[in-house]
């Protein structure tokens, strides 16, 4: 399929870039959105991209290589604050996290994130990393195997789907997205259902949603990123996140929200140590999603929801 990037209006709105600012592209992937960023700030400015998946870098570079004005860091965007200092940049104008898969994510069977298309069961961001979702659905404990379950999919029945799992895997390993897919399948299927009644989303959705997460350690990098980035941005500057799940959106909700907060000193403490002023404002009170029409272009833009804030004083 090709790259449609996502929000692309609402983006460009609520990061209000000017000719001659620094802007970070916190997910380059393939540079849909980075382009469109290039052309705003002009030759003066300068967009830093980043990416973890070496062969997006590659392609994002072969696209954008009419713009001199870029840097490209093949990094997880966890390291953003001090990668961005290195670079040379104490601090910059905009930052833009697209927590969306990349086409050739999805496109490409061999990588293994789709149960779509039949490939390994793979699932790293970067080749470079060691733990797959092989080893996780393989070699886990039941017990961890839950876990990841329950947490990143948000599945109850998280301790039955492990222990079908474990007992099927003692037999014959799991190799393929198909084969762990069919077998999601087999096992959850009908369970909770009317009989007769289909669900809106394959069994499988959910859980290789969590084997993603737990693989790239998703949650946990968007945390230091989220952290990492209000530092490096200047006061008056923006934060732009898009996220595709309520887990995403949780974290960035409650981290804007904190910083929005007049008073940000811990419930713990009896009195306020802050300087009682908020951080950040809120330029989104509601998640913006996606029109009829861009989700009709474009069905991946379906889950999207878009969260901005500006920047008011130093932090921290």
């Amino acid at each position: 399929m090709e790259h449609i990037s996502v929000l692309k209006e609402g983006v460009y709105k609520y990061l209000d870039l000017g000719a001659g600012q620094v802007v970070v592209d916190a997910t380059l992937g393939l540079g849909g959105h980075a382009s469109g960023m290039l052309e705003l700030v002009g030759e003066k400015g300068t967009l830093i991209g980043f990416d973890l998946d070496k062969a997006n870098l590659e392609e994002a570079e072969k696209r954008l290589k009419r713009y001199k004005n870029k840097v490209l860091i093949n990094d997880n965007f966890r390291s953003l604050k001090t990668r961005v200092q290195e670079a040379g940049f104490e601090q910059v104008d905009a930052i833009l996290f697209d927590l969306g898969l990349s086409s050739p994510h999805v496109d490409e069977a061999e990588r293994g994130f789709s149960f779509m298309k039949d490939g390994p069961l793979d699932m790293r961001f970067s080749k470079d990393q060691k733990l797959t979702a092989y080893e996780v659905v393989n070699h886990y404990s039941e017990e961890d195997l839950a876990n990841v379950i329950y947490l990143y999919a948000e599945e109850r029945a998280s301790r039955r789907i492990s222990r079908k799992l474990s007992e099927r895997r003692m037999a014959k390993k799991f190799e393929s997205t198909k084969e762990l897919a069919d077998f999601l399948e087999s096992v959850t299927s009908s369970r909770g259902k009317k009989k007769g009644q289909k669900s809106k989303h394959h069994p499988a959705t959910k859980i290789f949603q969590a084997l993603r997460i737990e693989v790239n350690d998703e949650l946990n990098a968007l945390k230091e990123a989220l952290d990492g980035s209000m530092e490096v941005l200047k006061v008056g500057g923006r934060i732009v996140v898009i996220s595709y799940h309520s887990l995403e959106d949780r974290i960035v909700k409650h981290f804007f929200k904190d910083l929005a907060r007049s008073c940000i000193c811990p419930q713990e403490v009896p009195m306020c140590k802050c300087r009682g002023e908020s951080v950040v404002e809120l330029l989104t009170r509601k998640p913006v999603g996606p029109s009829e029409q861009e989700v009709s272009e474009n069905p991946r833009a379906r889950s999207a929801k878009l969260r901005a804030v500006k920047k008011l004083i130093s932090f921290p």
